[in-house]
């Protein structure tokens, strides 16, 4: 993400930014709430009138709109961020309008700017530069690859099979060779690919792979893991912030990977933690919140419903020298955290 324009007083004011990634719509998902205004160039049916009678048939036109947003939906697997709203500023006031934000595409949002939006932007811009990971977990017989994303792992691809045990075996494609197949296929670059599972089979794996394909092979790096697919790469993540791959370390959902397991070991020998609103709440009211965990669903629900009593949280935790997690519910870690009501703390005591 690019920051274009920043024009804010008293955290009041519009930004205009540049969406470079779906990373960048999932972050935006966050950003934009119903209230704001938002511009951005959109294509609309223009309707012009040849008689009294009939209409000409209408075609889409380039039109800079601004619309006071209602709604708002990411839609993954098209790459697209849907704003709902009624049009303000550009022609046929009144009028509801979708705009669809697409990597490439940038919109200027004006709107009351609250603390951790700001810095989510900040997360986004700073994020672009990082280094593109895939992450393949496999064991015998299964095989899942990941690319590793600010809202956590985007599935690529899986793969079941098995591997021919002579060489003069006549059976179909190899298991580990048709693995092979479907990472060469992937369209984007990348700069690190990560193989981890359980065993002897991602030994073997490896192998194969550094005598077929060297371009492959020198952007490797081998991890064990004791199971594959989310596990898998949770599991890897976690390692990342011990420093076993640091490169991954930086990326947000190593951070949560690492704070959820800290929690949870806390909530199960009933140590330094607390969930759940009004106990979290009650120990913020006397300092004791270290680091506060809130879901980020949870806490756009709640804007939009016009509540303030977790922005007032969130307030209350920053002014006794917390810090504030938002955790993403696609990943792993979040889905954790949602099991215990969406809202939990590490205590100091």
């Amino acid at each position: 993400m690019k920051i274009l324009e920043e024009r804010l007083k008293r955290g009041e004011g519009e930004i205009k930014l540049l969406a470079e990634s779906l990373d960048d719509l999932w972050h935006l998902k966050y950003i934009v709430e119903p209230g704001d205004l938002v511009h951005a160039l959109t294509y609309r049916r223009m309707e012009e009138i040849s008689d009294k009678i009939r209409s000409e048939k209408r075609e889409k036109k380039p039109v800079y709109l601004g619309v006071r947003v209602e709604g708002v939906e990411l839609h993954r697997f098209s790459n697209r961020l849907r704003i709902h709203g009624v049009i303000e500023e550009g022609g046929e006031s009144g009028s509801y309008h979708t705009l669809n934000i697409e990597p490439g595409d940038n919109l200027k949002i004006t709107k009351l700017w609250r603390k951790d939006q700001l810095e989510r932007i900040k997360e986004a811009v700073e994020s672009s530069s990082r280094s593109n990971i895939l992450i393949l977990t496999i064991e015998e017989g299964y095989a899942s690859c990941g690319k590793l994303c600010e809202f956590g792992v985007e599935e690529l691809f899986t793969c079941t099979g098995s591997r021919r045990k002579r060489r003069d075996d006549s059976r179909g494609k190899d298991f580990f060779d048709e693995v092979m197949g479907h990472l060469r296929q992937i369209p984007a670059e990348f700069d690190l690919l990560v193989v981890a599972g359980p065993g002897f089979v991602k030994d073997e794996f490896v192998a194969r792979l550094r005598a077929q394909d060297q371009e492959l092979s020198s952007k490797l790096t081998v991890l064990d893991t004791q199971s594959v697919g989310p596990s898998g790469y949770q599991e890897v993540l976690r390692k990342g912030k011990s420093g076993v791959l640091e490169i991954a370390s930086s990326f947000r959902v190593a951070e949560e990977a690492e704070l959820i397991e800290e929690f949870l070991r806390e909530v199960a020998l009933e140590g330094k933690a607390a969930y759940g609103f009004d106990e979290v709440r009650s120990k913020a009211e006397i300092g004791a919140v270290k680091t506060l965990l809130i879901l980020d669903e949870i806490l756009r629900e709640s804007r939009i419903e016009g509540g303030e009593d977790l922005d007032d949280l969130i307030k209350l935790v920053e002014n006794t020298g917390g810090r504030v997690v938002i955790f993403s519910s696609e990943f792993e870690p979040g889905k954790r955290l949602k099991g215990l009501g969406g809202i939990g703390a590490v205590l100091r005591y």
